[in-house]
């Protein structure tokens, strides 16, 4: 019989449901925030220090893609060709192992060493795939497991904090006139902040505490392969239609403002700003409304966001350029992970695995696009609005696409 005079054993950080909800978020402010995009913003620092050329950017930034698609592609295979692997490698470990080879891998691109660097951003894409993925199925399972699943969205504020956040300081360090090893310096120690955070609360399986007693839900049956295939190509489409501004943004801003402009460096941290509010904003989102339709306002709202940068190349359509375009990035994330696991349930995180690596080979041809688009244009100017405009087109088909599916096959009555 237990004491009623001794005090309570105080709740682990796991079992405190916004305490996970910030883990993910500061998981995914790492991962992505820095692992992924702190590329843009020291990207004209690279340039400026004379390290690299825009064309080499764009193969860099070609070659986290990559890392990115073959990342998804691993977490999508192993629960099929190794379940038993999967069982030892759950989402917390793989997370915290992708967590620490960010950390590794953004201080190795402060050194010195130019033939290293496409390796280097090739394993922080695979890094931030697997920790995307593994980090938001810990914490979302853990979250319905502790009663309060609509926190779910506020991981996905994390990259648009973390975009935000180094987009600031990039913007300091321009006007300090440090060089871009520097920045890539302070980014890495900012990982080992944030993952510092993350240490303590993601830990073993995310269910473990949920109550066992009640017996098995079997899932409902889902959509056959044509809704699948719809899904995973319309998923893919918002990877292309994205990549060219958030990659380029600063690149093109710099370019069309007069010289010595701040603004250039600011509309960074004003996407990740709009990022981090469309990620809170997702969560008031009702559960009846069909996530369908939510991402073709999303992707319609991308691709307004993207034709505003060249019908007003100055510093008020940049800024709400930069916004709008942030606004609804990770939301589609949210809403695309929840559509698929209602297309196809029984495939747990495997077909989240698969839309994954669509969007990483929607990145994967963007650049490399730009860099075509800039050989052969006149002008960067003509090139880049070549590069936007195709975007732009990107991001209206996969509007499409969703109109098609909700008029194929609307949502069955609850």
């Amino acid at each position: 019989m237990p004491n009623p005079s001794q005090p309570p054993a105080p709740r682990a950080l796991s079992d405190r449901p916004y305490v996970v909800a910030l883990a993910g978020m500061a998981a995914l402010a790492a991962a992505m925030g820095i692992g992924r995009f702190a590329f843009t913003p020291l990207l004209p620092m690279m340039l400026s220090d004379g390290v690299i050329t825009l064309v080499d950017g764009s193969w860099l930034a070609t070659a986290n893609y990559v890392g990115y698609l073959l990342g998804a592609l691993a977490c999508m295979a192993l629960p099929w060709v190794a379940l038993k692997a999967r069982q030892r490698w759950h989402p917390a470990r793989l997370a915290r192992w992708g967590l620490a080879a960010t950390v590794l891998l953004t201080l190795a691109m402060a050194l010195p060493l130019p033939w290293a660097w496409a390796a280097l951003r090739f394993g922080a894409g695979v890094a931030s795939a697997v920790v995307l993925l593994n980090i938001a199925a810990w914490c979302m399972l853990r979250l319905v497991a502790l009663g309060q699943p609509a926190l779910g969205g506020l991981i996905f504020s994390g990259p648009g904090l973390g975009i935000a956040l180094t987009g600031l300081s990039a913007s300091a360090m321009v006007a300090w006139h440090w060089p871009a090893a520097a920045g890539w310096a302070v980014f890495g120690l900012l990982c080992v902040g944030l993952c510092a955070l993350v240490w303590p609360v993601v830990q073993g399986l995310p269910q473990a505490a949920a109550a066992a007693s009640s017996a098995p839900v079997a899932n409902p049956p889902g959509l056959g392969p044509a809704a699948r295939g719809a899904l995973t190509l319309a998923y893919g489409l918002a990877g292309l239609g994205y990549i060219v501004t958030a990659t380029f943004l600063p690149v093109i801003a710099r370019a069309a403002l007069p010289a010595g402009s701040v603004w250039p460096d600011l509309f960074w941290p004003l996407f990740g700003m709009g990022v981090a509010m469309g990620a809170a904003l997702s969560t008031r989102a009702p559960v009846a409304w069909d996530r369908r339709w939510l991402l073709l306002v999303a992707y319609l709202l991308q691709a307004a966001a993207i034709g505003l940068s060249l019908v007003w190349p100055g510093v008020g359509g940049f800024a709400l350029d930069s916004w709008l375009l942030g606004l609804p990035f990770t939301a589609i994330t949210f809403f695309g992970l929840q559509e698929a696991r209602r297309v196809w349930p029984s495939a747990g995180d495997s077909f989240t695995g698969l839309l994954t690596a669509a969007y990483g080979l929607g990145q994967i041809i963007g650049p490399p696009m730009v860099a075509w688009t800039l050989h052969r244009a006149a002008t960067p100017s003509q090139g880049f609005t070549q590069g936007l405009v195709a975007a732009a087109a990107a991001l209206v088909l996969g509007a499409v696409l969703y109109a098609v599916m909700v008029w194929r096959w609307p949502l069955r009555p609850r």
